[in-house]
């Protein structure tokens, strides 16, 4: 088994896209863990606010295999669908394993992870004490660097799954911007 880290986003009816994901996934990924849920403005696009989450789990699939998987749940959100309005559910393996290189048209690990703070800043709540296999640094480490630096707009948001709280109620009310 080999854990992974996947990135969701969604703009559009986003509770249910990422709800619906979830679900997906928790019967995709044994041992399912998610971050706290962020509020994020669009980055590379004119859209709608982004809810944002890093999921972990463990899969038997190589990573071209989990990345055909992860298009077809995609595909059931809507997000090939061609009079759709703005993105439904998106969903990016972030790192699989300790691999880092080009596999099957995927390049591991992902460089949003050291871009963007709606990807980082939940990774590093969930898997703060990892590294990251190319630079050998704390996901909580990076996060501290980005912190100081991003001028993204970010703020953790109130989001169940199943009935659980995902985001604690001590990061409510927090903004990054």
């Amino acid at each position: 088994m080999t854990r992974v880290y996947l990135g969701l986003g969604s703009n559009i009816q986003r509770e249910q896209h990422l709800g619906m994901a979830l679900d997906e996934l928790a019967t995709l990924l044994t041992d399912l863990q998610c971050s706290p849920v962020f509020e994020s403005e669009a980055v590379g696009i004119r859209s709608a606010p982004f809810f944002n989450l890093v999921v972990a789990g463990d899969t038997e699939l190589d990573p071209a295999t989990l990345s055909q998987r992860l298009k077809a749940i995609e595909t059931r959100s809507g997000r090939y669908a061609p009079d759709r309005q703005g993105l439904p559910l998106d969903i990016d393996i972030l790192l699989h394993g300790d691999l880092s290189g080009e596999f099957d048209g995927l390049t591991l690990p992902r460089a949003e992870i050291l871009r963007n703070a709606f990807v980082l800043w939940p990774l590093a709540l969930l898997a703060g004490e990892r590294q990251h296999p190319d630079n050998g640094r704390s996901f909580d480490e990076l996060w501290q660097e980005m912190r100081d630096q991003t001028t993204q707009v970010l703020r953790p948001v109130s989001f169940s799954w199943k009935g659980m709280a995902l985001t604690p109620a001590a990061l409510l009310g927090i903004k990054l911007a």
